[in-house]
C-alpha cells in the first residue's frame, strides 16, 4: 500500500493511504453502502445470475458484479525469497518498516515505489540501499531526485539479484551478480523489500473474462464493460498505464454508473454489444 498520497485532489499537504481508504469506506458506508468481508473462491460468469462462492457465506446471485480488486507486488522468484516472507523479505515499508529501526535494508526496484519505498524505510534503517539490475531508473524525475538527495541511500545498479542469504532465523543479505562482469557479491542487509511492480489480480475469474497478454482486464474504451455484459472493471485490475489513485477512484465512479445503467436497462445504450 501507498505510504502517502501526494497527488490526490482536496489533500494539499497529502495523506496516509490508510486513512484515505477509511475516509471513503466511511463516506460510503454514509450514502447506504453496506461491506461484507470474505474471500471469493469461484466466480460463474456463464449466465445471469451469476454466481459468486465467498468463504463463509456460501454461494451468493448477483445481476452485475464490478470487478475492483486491484493489482499485487511482483515477486523476484529467488531462491530464499518465500521461505524468508515475513522474516526480513517484503513488500510493503509501510507495514514492515518500523522492524528495521537502526538496521540496514535493500529495496529491490527502479520505479517510483522503489524510490517511494526507500525514501521511507530512511525514518527508521540507518542505511537503504537501493538495487536494480540495469542502469537506468525507471522513476520520475522528482522521485529519484528525493532518492539521490538522503544521504541514507546508497545504490547498486546494473546488479541483478540472485538469492535472499539467511542464517536460518532472519535475512543477513542478498546475493546479487553484476551484469557487466559476472561476478557475485553478498550484500549485507537485515531486510530485503522487493518493489519490482505488479501484477493484476484476476487469477480467480479463470479465463472468463477478456484480458491482455500481461493479465489486465480489457474494458470497452471510454467504459468500464467487459466483454460480458453486467460485468465491469475499474482501478488497477485494468489499468497498467496510468496506475494512480486518483484514476483509480475515476474509474471506480465509472463502473458505478454504467453498472447503475446496466441494471436499468437504459434504452439508449446497446449492451449487446461486446468487444
Amino acid at each position: 500500500m501507498t505510504t502517502e498520497v501526494e497527488n490526490f485532489p482536496v489533500f494539499p499537504e497529502g495523506i496516509l493511504g490508510p486513512e484515505l481508504m477509511d475516509n471513503m469506506r466511511k463516506q460510503a458506508e454514509r450514502f447506504g453502502a453496506e461491506f461484507k468481508n470474505g474471500w471469493v473462491e469461484r466466480v460463474d460468469l456463464s449466465k445471469r445470475p451469476f454466481k459468486v462462492t465467498i468463504t463463509g457465506m456460501g454461494e451468493v446471485e448477483t445481476e452485475a458484479i464490478i470487478i475492483a480488486t486491484g493489482a499485487s507486488a511482483k515477486l523476484l522468484g529467488i531462491p530464499g525469497e518465500k521461505e524468508n516472507m515475513g522474516r526480513g523479505v517484503g513488500t510493503c515499508a509501510t507495514c514492515d518498516g518500523f522492524f528495521y529501526r537502526g538496521k540496514k535494508v535493500i529495496v529491490v526496484g527502479g520505479g517510483d515505489s522503489a524510490m517511494e519505498e526507500a525514501n521511507f524505510l530512511t525514518k527508521f534503517a540507518t542505511e537503504v540501499r537501493i538495487v536494480h539490475r540495469r542502469n537506468e531508473l525507471r522513476a520520475s524525475k522528482i522521485m529519484q531526485d528525493r532518492a539521490k538527495a538522503n544521504e541514507k541511500i546508497t545504490w547498486s545498479l546494473n546488479k541483478t539479484p540472485v538469492e535472499v542469504i539467511s542464517d536460518g532465523n532472519k535475512v543477513t543479505g542478498l546475493k546479487v551478480r553484476d551484469n557487466e562482469t559476472g561476478q557475485e557479491e553478498v550484500l549485507e542487509a537485515d531486510g530485503i523489500f522487493v518493489a519490482i511492480g505488479h501484477r493484476p489480480n484476476t487469477e480467480f475469474l479463470n479465463g472468463q473474462v477478456e484480458t491482455d497478454e500481461m493479465g489486465y482486464i480489457v474494458v470497452k474504451p471510454g467504459t468500464t464493460e467487459t466483454n460480458i455484459p453486467g460485468v465491469f472493471a475499474c482501478g488497477d485490475v485494468q489499468d497498467h498505464k496510468y496506475r494512480q489513485a486518483i484514476t483509480a477512484a475515476g474509474t471506480g465512479c465509472m463502473a458505478v454508473l454504467d453498472c447503475e445503467r446496466f441494471l436499468e436497462g437504459s434504452a439508449t445504450h446497446d449492451w449487446s454489444k461486446s468487444l
